[in-house]
């Protein structure tokens, strides 16, 4: 598996967010998804509201700038698995935004996967 660097971690910071978005929803709308599931998916994520999701959309802050303000779901942690060949959960505190961003994608993977909505929105058993 390849190594998270401080270097790839602060890349990642410095992009924008609203210039990725668009990505992430033509990958989810080709697989029958809409906005508002994608959405839904990034808010439940960040506990953002839909205001501060669409200043993020419209270009207004970096991923490094969305994930310092977001309050990330308590159930986060349960998001696991590969992306991008990065196993989520081995991606050290050190690189927390990284590990938010893969967390992040692998829950719009799961989206464009057809997955339900109530499996892609962990819960506590």
């Amino acid at each position: 598996m390849p190594e998270v660097t401080a270097e790839k971690n602060e890349k990642i910071g410095e992009m924008n967010f609203g210039s990725i978005y668009p990505h992430y929803l033509n990958r989810i709308v080709k697989h029958g998804r809409t906005k508002e599931e994608l959405d839904q998916v990034i808010l439940w994520l960040t506990s953002y509201n839909q205001n501060t999701l669409e200043s993020y959309i419209d270009g207004n802050g970096t991923f490094k700038d969305f994930f310092e303000g977001a309050k990330m779901h308590q159930n986060a942690h349960m998001i696991k698995g590969v992306v991008c060949g990065y196993r989520i959960e081995e991606i050290s505190e050190e690189f927390a935004l990284y590990r938010n961003c893969r967390r992040m994608e692998k829950l719009i993977d799961e989206l464009a996967k057809g997955r339900k909505m109530e499996k892609i929105l962990r819960k506590e058993k």
